[in-house]
């Protein structure tokens, strides 16, 4: 909402500065969201006089002024513009002035071989309209020297103010006003409206036809004036409506607009030639068309509220008319149109269409309806006064709501909700201020309240507190410490929380991106993945790509590498933590956890460099990701198993499934089958991960205890090597498991190093080489002891694999 400094003068009797003003206004609720004050711009810009105007020496379209700004001195500016004249008068900016309405910084220069020292400004460069045909024609009369600003009655500031959806009342310049009168600010003043006496009876009427439906516009009053003289409204009213970015139009059009923003009363203006028959005020019919006054056709239904004469629909109801019933200067007969629509049908209304106005962002707001045939006597009076004409008397159809709430408000709530304990006058004060009316109670203490017709926000005594404080201030609300339970702060968050959290930091910390990507994806990319049960197919989807449920985070990812792959960001690293469905019951949704690597985007970097080609991911990055993030969860991975029979949208192979036991399935990693990239029309290589975070087990809760302090053996570690000859089938993981397990007090690692195979070990063999670490902690081991525990690691290996050492 924005309004000048003068027109809020003209409802409020104040000598505060805007600055004053603007630091009230936020205090109060009505929050300043800028000031913009031309005079500081336009202070460089004088009236100047052009002395003579020669033709420039090497350019046809270009003169060669000499200007005088007003200290008889004239000064050389080359100027381009076709009405540059000598004996004009114009705008002048000297050289090292700002142009805001380009945005240029003037410099002093030579154009082409003829020196320049400044410039004569259009209206365009200006910033005050779009106009830049010419410079600035101004009349003869035009004081020179004089600051441009106060010529032209620019040194008025603009003050915009952001007005929250329960302020309707706000959202008009006596509105405002009456907050800062009663907030100390000056005094109100009050323009009442008297009524325009008319001649006969409005040719016109208006039918409200909703049928069975519910209605839509409680009440409808028109007015015609005959004989009006439509044209450019006075300099005056244009001023104000470009200060708040309204284009004056014509005179009638521009007394609605006036009206919408002085006192919050949207209006609206037939040309009464065009309208055929009388006015009915019914639903859309379906397929129904019009033409609004924005040059856009909009095709509408029957949720839609229209004015419609005998041809077809003149106006969307409360929000736009229509072009062809609009005034223009050839109008002689106008139509006033005064009514009250159903806020949220409005709001609906305007939504379905995309159709944003000054009047659809206060009807759906709530208008004061009391104001709503004063609204029209107010337009009357202003036309007749600007456009001359004969009025008629007002045809109201339906009854204007007449809204009594009355509250029973014991004073002392202020101090229960707020803190504040003002007496009973100051609040009988304030709210008669701001337009409450108030008699006493009979109960000492209490007052009662009746609501005023514009404040359709206040309906319960909470809503009085929150008027009472916020015109005292917020800033007088006192200081109350929050009471602390005893104890230390228990956790706020639950695991799955904390999980989230963590899993996001972890898996940025390991240089990959996140990205959010839709919970809906394609039918095929679903059941690539697992997916496609009826039961994730969604009735209604946004689109048809968009159709199921994800089973898994990994085809949203997928798309989103492809994505960047397709604009030449190869090497990507991503990551996302969300929701995965297994179906529509109440326990089939899991968070989880997925990353994944494309290109050269391994965990050790890629992309070109000097030194050599990087190598493309591998499922060792997929594994070190997914690792990693156990590990940063609290799980420690030397307590789960990789087992090979990762989901079939893994490469079989170059995946695993990772578990804790037999039957808990953490997550799975590995490299993007090439069947599923095919599918999705994906070019790889692509590796990645996926675990659930719900099946991540929650680490039982130990008694607190202090922990013992770190144990490092200073004795030389031992490391032992070992070949053994397998089954190819035979996995690491159990070979590592069996030589772990063969002393676990001295044995503090083993390692995968080598993975051999050969027809001469045998068909269907590999040999595969571990090391093994012996830390002793009291003594130093011994030949004997070393080959003692090396004796029991070749009988563990053997015993759980049916392996032999390796001759």
């Amino acid at each position: 909402m924005k309004f000048t400094l003068s027109w809020l003068k003209e409802h409020l009797d104040t000598i505060a500065t805007v600055d004053g003003l603007a630091d009230k206004l936020t205090m109060i609720g009505l929050e300043v969201e800028g000031i913009e004050d031309l005079t500081k711009d336009f202070a460089p810009f004088r009236i100047a006089h052009v002395v003579s105007a020669e033709p420039h020496p090497n350019a046809d379209r270009l003169r060669v002024c000499m200007v005088d700004a007003g200290d008889g001195d004239p000064v050389q500016v080359v100027c381009g513009a076709p009405n540059a004249r000598a004996g004009m008068k114009g705008v002048f900016a000297p050289a090292g002035t700002h142009v805001p309405g380009t945005g240029v910084d003037l410099k002093k220069g030579v154009i082409r071989g003829v020196e320049s020292n400044g410039m004569l400004l259009s209206e365009r460069e200006l910033g005050l309209s779009d106009d830049h045909d010419g410079i600035v024609d101004l009349p003869d009369d035009a004081p020179v020297g004089t600051p441009y600003a106060d010529y032209a009655g620019l040194d008025d500031p603009v003050i915009d103010i952001a007005v929250t959806p329960n302020r309707p009342d706000a959202l008009g310049v006596s509105g405002v006003a009456r907050d800062l009168a009663a907030a100390g600010e000056g005094k109100a003043i009050e323009h009442p409206v008297e009524p325009v006496k008319g001649e006969g009876a409005c040719p016109v009427t208006v039918t409200l036809d909703f049928g069975d439906t519910e209605p839509l516009c409680p009440a409808f009053g028109l007015r015609l004036v005959r004989g009006v003289k439509n044209g450019p409204s006075p300099e005056w009213l244009q001023r104000r409506l470009r200060s708040v970015g309204l284009r004056p139009i014509n005179a009638l059009v521009d007394i609605t607009n006036f009206i919408t923003y002085d006192r919050c009363r949207p209006l609206h203006v037939f040309d009464a030639a065009k309208v055929s028959g009388n006015l009915v005020v019914r639903r859309a019919r379906d397929g129904e068309e019009i033409l609004a006054l924005d040059g856009k056709t909009y095709t509408l239904d029957p949720e839609i509220c229209v004015i419609a004469d005998d041809r077809g629909i003149e106006s969307l109801a409360g929000i736009m008319g229509g072009e062809e019933s609009g005034c223009t200067e050839e109008t002689v007969d106008v139509l006033i149109e005064s009514a009250l629509w159903e806020p949220l049908n409005i709001a609906h209304t305007g939504r379905r269409l995309g159709v944003q106005s000054d009047a659809r962002h206060r009807f759906e707001r709530g208008v004061d309806p009391a104001f709503m045939i004063p609204g029209l006597e107010m337009a009357t009076r202003m036309v007749l006064e600007l456009c001359g004409g004969t009025p008629s008397e007002i045809f109201v159809a339906g009854e204007v709501p007449q809204p009594a709430t009355v509250i029973d408000f014991p004073v002392a709530e202020v101090k229960r909700l707020s803190g504040i304990d003002p007496s009973v006058s100051d609040v009988t004060r304030i709210l008669e201020d701001l337009g409450f009316a108030c008699k006493p109670h009979r109960t000492e203490g209490s007052v009662v309240v009746s609501v005023p017709t514009w404040r359709p926000d206040v309906a319960i005594k909470a809503d009085l507190v929150e008027e009472v404080v916020r015109i005292i201030g917020v800033d007088r609300v006192p200081v109350t410490p929050l009471r602390r339970s005893p104890g230390s702060q228990r956790p706020v968050l639950t695991t799955l929380q904390t999980r989230t959290r963590g899993a996001k930091r972890a898996l940025a910390a390991r240089g990959m991106v996140e990205a959010v990507t839709w919970s809906f994806i394609s039918s095929r990319q679903a059941e690539a993945f697992g997916g496609g049960k009826p039961e994730l197919i969604l009735a209604n989807p946004i689109a048809a790509d968009m159709s199921d449920m994800r089973p898994s985070l990994l085809p949203g990812l997928i798309a989103a590498a492809q994505r960047n792959a397709d604009r030449g960001f190869d090497d990507l690293a991503v990551f996302e933590v969300g929701q995965v469905y297994r179906g529509d019951g109440p326990t089939d949704q899991d968070t989880a956890a997925a990353g994944l690597r494309r290109g050269t985007a391994g965990v050790d970097g890629g992309g070109r460099h000097w030194s050599g080609k990087a190598d493309p991911v591998s499922i060792f990055d997929a594994k070190a990701d997914a690792f990693a993030l156990l590990e940063s969860l609290g799980l420690s991975t030397d307590k789960v198993q990789v087992t090979a029979d990762a989901p079939a949208w893994f490469h079989p192979g170059r995946s695993g499934t990772i578990r804790q036991g037999p039957k808990t399935v953490i997550g799975a990693f590995g490299e993007i089958h090439p069947r599923v990239l095919e599918e999705l029309d994906v070019s790889g290589p692509l590796v990645g991960f996926e675990i659930v975070l719900e099946a991540i087990p929650v680490p039982k809760a130990r008694a607190t205890k202090t922990r013992p302090p770190l144990a490092l053996s200073d004795l030389q570690p031992v490391r032992r090597d070992f070949a053994f000859v397998l089954d190819r089938a035979v996995e690491a993981a159990a070979v590592l498991r069996a030589a772990q397990g063969a002393d676990r007090k001295l044995i503090a690692g083993v390692s995968v190093f080598d993975r051999f195979e050969s027809a001469a070990l045998g068909a269907d063999k590999k040999s595969l080489a571990i090391e093994v670490t012996l830390q002793p902690t009291e003594k130093t081991l011994t030949d004997e002891e070393i080959d003692a525990t090396a004796g029991k690691i070749v009988a563990a290996v053997e015993k759980a694999t049916g392996g032999t050492l390796r001759a």
